[in-house]
């Protein structure tokens, strides 16, 4: 019987020890409590911020360098030698509408190699494609059910298991191109792998190479898509006034943080990217900044680690991400189900960071009440929806990117 009893104890120390998302987050709008965001308008020595020219000489780098220093941090300059191969190409790709192209991108630098394969669809028929930059959580043959599609040597799983999250026959029937990768090719998604990832390239081979401001997987990851950025912009078909960066999840916040650093990039569309992405930080709501950063230490500057405590002591909040975009478009999407990444955030994040499109003359969604389910809201050059369902990437969302894209690309002029 004492021995029944101390394994019954025992059990139920080890599951109160086991962290949960029920245990640890706050679902509660009420227990949210109050905080100061801080002024996207207001240089650091208290200036308002009035017209494009204070926001794009003074407090824009302001800010950028706030995010380097303090969130995702920075990779060291680097003379990286860039080549591309293409490995396989077929124009009858989707019934013969696409063309399917998959390039092997290889980085050397100071003796060190490292390589990303990425796939590319193009409408055929298209002489100027816009297009859509979205790296894929498990390899490139995971999103779709193309057999010629070269799988991933760090993939675990099976042709089209993520299928449903890469909407191809609607991109490519719209009339756009989308490239993808694994990100596993830039940065493994574990700790203590640094020395297997493109750090190296840099200089970089343990975590005692590390800098409290060097940057780590959401620094690479956006980096990882501006290279795909510097292949497409070689290619004739493809539109260099109309590239979008798009990502899910964690490869949410890295879209933005890219969107913010690449401005090449002519739009950027976060989807779910919920805490240290979209989302507010201050808000005590769904996953918190000392949860990303306990749980996965490798995601964000060393430096970030120290507001675990107190969040209000950061210098920045996520709107600032977003506004650092401006005046480019952006579109947040949230999900109804994923409370964890905190939807209502998300939405007040982007209303706050519209106030910066303003200095353009743009439209804002000042005064705005939150948009029903389903019921996207777009003004200027910000959108943003829930949709119902889990956290996730869906027909839906790949409809309404499209066709914000649609009318702000092409409203004005048509194709």
């Amino acid at each position: 019987m004492r021995n029944n009893l101390v394994i019954f104890l025992w059990a139920a120390f080890i599951l109160m020890s086991v962290p949960t998302h029920s245990q640890e987050a706050n679902y509660d709008e009420s227990k949210v409590g109050t905080y100061i965001l801080p002024d996207a308008l207001t240089t650091n020595d208290g200036k308002k911020v009035t017209n494009q020219q204070q926001w794009e000489k003074t407090r824009r780098p302001e800010i950028l360098k706030l995010f380097q220093d303090n969130e995702y941090g920075i990779l060291p300059e680097a003379k990286i030698q860039t080549s591309y191969r293409v490995v396989e190409e077929s124009e009858g790709a989707f019934g013969g509408k696409a063309i399917r192209r998959q390039v092997e991108i290889t980085f050397n630098n100071d003796g060190k190699t490292r390589q990303m394969l990425v796939l590319l669809y193009m409408p055929k028929g298209v002489k100027k494609c816009p297009v859509f930059v979205s790296p894929n959580f498990q390899g490139n043959a995971t999103t779709t059910t193309d057999p010629a599609v070269i799988e991933s040597p760090f993939s675990t799983h099976e042709r089209a298991h993520q299928a449903s999250r890469w909407s191809y026959n609607r991109i490519i029937d719209s009339g756009y191109a989308v490239a993808t990768f694994h990100y596993y090719d830039i940065y493994f998604d574990k700790d203590n792998m640094l020395s297997e990832t493109i750090y190296p390239l840099f200089g970089i081979n343990s975590n005692a190479d590390l800098q409290d401001n060097t940057g780590k997987a959401i620094a690479a990851w956006a980096w990882g898509c501006s290279r795909v950025l510097d292949y497409l912009l070689t290619l004739r078909n493809i539109d260099k006034q109309r590239t979008i960066v798009m990502g899910h999840s964690r490869l949410g916040k890295a879209a933005l943080w890219c969107g913010a650093m690449d401005q090449r990039f002519s739009m950027v569309i976060s989807n779910n990217s919920g805490c240290s992405g979209a989302a507010l930080s201050r808000r005590n709501y769904g996953e918190t900044v000392s949860r990303i950063n306990n749980v996965f230490p490798w995601w964000f500057c060393n430096k970030y680690q120290s507001y675990n405590r107190d969040v209000s002591s950061l210098p920045i909040d996520q709107h600032e991400l977003l506004a650092l975009i401006a005046p480019r478009p952006v579109y947040v999407a949230s999900a109804q189900e994923d409370q964890w990444a905190d939807p209502y955030g998300e939405f007040l994040s982007l209303q706050e960071a519209s106030k910066v499109y303003a200095l353009y003359g743009l439209e804002t969604l000042e005064g705005c009440a939150y948009p029903a389910v389903n019921e996207p809201l777009w003004k200027g050059n910000c959108g943003y929806h829930i949709r119902t369902g889990i956290h996730d990437v869906t027909d839906y969302d790949w409809q309404c990117y499209i066709k914000f894209a649609e009318k702000i690309f092409f409203s004005a002029y048509g194709r």
